[in-house]
């Protein structure tokens, strides 16, 4: 997808907000190289500019005061992020400083990027399709390493190649499909249903559903999951807290209703980025303020992807606590047995039994004990046994693929059928078209203006 070459030069800071080492003014556009020769005074003179050669110098304004030193680059089109030719200056990160110089470039008629605006223009160049475009907001956006591994493999085309095998195949069904609509009067059969239906159930639905299974379990790496901690007073929830984050986050004291709000902290396992969120005991008995924390908690509860009810091993449950657990066990949840160091093997059997509807897990928060295979066992409630996605997972595609993913299978769905029923062939090809449409959206080919706005307003200004 190649659209006309940009008129405008646009100019924005690339790098993070706030104090730094470096800080980097970017511009792009037929006006970039003009900009340089005004605003930047290299050292040594040059007669001109070489591109993607770094130069010392100093940054001025329009009244020729010296703004910072700095290093400028100039990157001649077509070798460029946006296939235009670009321009970096490299000053010192002070915020005062980069402002300057983009008000000087203001001045001499750049215009302010808009968020994204860089990565649109490499998209309409042709440079990079959407699927690549987007994995860059998902690279800048990532919390793990996986998260980030996945937008670099997207970036890189994971995602575009598997989607552009599928499109090959359907652009070879619709060519037959083609053939046989101009020959209607042929003796031969063109069309030879089996065959196709074979190939398109192997080559094109098994991947096409193979990438929506890959959208969901992607979605758990880039959001992460949300798990509340749940169970009566002094259970040990803000003990498991401590011991999953590896720092005193919660006050742990003998005294029951210590946590009367809820505590939320961030961290990760195996890849998944969690959302674990501490709360107030379940009891009969309390004041006002840990009323409110308990409703609270319970709401926390009904919002969570998993549950970890924790039950003290040494102790008998009460009404409350049975009450509680009643109240999550048809959501996805774990029983944690906390202080199992307490207690023999035999009393540990006894508690496992009485709850048939879930994982049941013994640990000791305060020795550490079984924290590992409490980790695991989320790992797999989560994406499911015998699985490791941190391993399997190359690509995964987005809540907007999802969602054309899901078209572009039933449009092969209704294709198959309509196969099977010895559609006219016309009507086929349409299906087959269909297909097709919904792969362009995908990747950008026949994506509208308004699609576009959405994906790129979610980067920051400078990419």
């Amino acid at each position: 997808m190649a659209n006309p070459p940009a008129t405008e030069t646009i100019a924005a800071i690339a790098t993070a907000p706030g104090a730094g080492g470096i800080g980097i003014v970017r511009l792009s556009g037929p006006e970039a190289l003009a900009l340089l020769r005004t605003v930047f005074i290299p050292r040594k003179p040059q007669p001109r500019f070489l591109s993607h050669r770094l130069y010392y110098g100093t940054v001025i304004n329009t009244s020729r005061q010296v703004l910072d030193e700095a290093l400028a680059v100039y990157m001649q089109a077509p070798h460029t992020y946006t296939r235009e030719d670009v321009v970096e200056l490299h000053c010192h990160g002070s915020s005062l400083v980069l402002q300057e110089v983009l008000r000087t470039l203001f001045t001499l008629g750049a215009r302010p990027a808009e968020p994204g605006e860089f990565t649109k223009r490499a998209f309409l160049a042709g440079r990079i399709d959407l699927t690549r475009a987007e994995a860059v907001i998902e690279l800048l956006q990532a919390q793990t390493e996986k998260s980030a591994q996945l937008a670099v493999h997207q970036l890189q085309g994971a995602l575009f190649d598997q989607l552009e095998a599928i499109r090959n195949e359907l652009v070879h069904i619709l060519a037959l499909l083609e053939v046989a609509i101009d020959f209607p009067d042929e003796d031969v059969e063109i069309v030879q249903h089996t065959q196709v239906a074979s190939r398109l159930e192997e080559a094109v639905l098994l991947p096409l559903q193979r990438l929506l299974a890959m959208a969901d379990q992607g979605r758990i790496f880039r959001e992460g999951i949300k798990i509340v901690l749940a169970g009566r007073p002094n259970v040990g929830k803000s003990s498991l807290l401590n011991v999953l984050l590896q720092e005193d986050r919660a006050l742990v004291t003998p005294l029951p209703g210590t946590t009367r709000d809820t505590i939320e902290e961030r961290f990760v396992i195996r890849g998944m980025p969690v959302h674990l969120i501490d709360t107030a005991g379940i009891r009969l008995h309390q004041d006002p303020v840990e009323a409110m924390g308990i409703e609270r908690a319970r709401k926390k509860m009904q919002q969570a992807d998993l549950v970890l009810f924790l039950v003290d091993a040494s102790a008998e449950m009460d009404r409350p606590e049975n009450e509680l657990y009643q109240s999550i066990c048809k959501k996805t949840h774990i029983v944690v047995l906390n202080k199992s160091d307490l207690v023999d093997p035999q009393r540990i059997a006894a508690l496992t039994h009485q709850f048939p509807h879930g994982p049941v897990v013994s640990i000791s928060a305060k020795k550490q004990q079984g924290i590992q295979e409490l980790q695991d066992i989320i790992y797999h409630s989560v994406i499911g046994e015998g699985v490791d996605l941190c391993e399997e997972l190359t690509c995964a595609p987005n809540t907007r693929h999802r969602v054309i993913l899901a078209k572009t299978v039933a449009a092969c769905q209704r294709l198959k059928l309509a196969m099977h029923d010895h559609a006219p062939v016309d009507l086929l090809a349409v299906e087959v078209q269909s297909a097709l449409d919904y792969l362009g959206d995908m990747t950008g080919v026949t994506t509208t203006d308004d699609v576009l706005d959405v994906v790129f307003s979610q980067f920051c200004i400078g990419k």
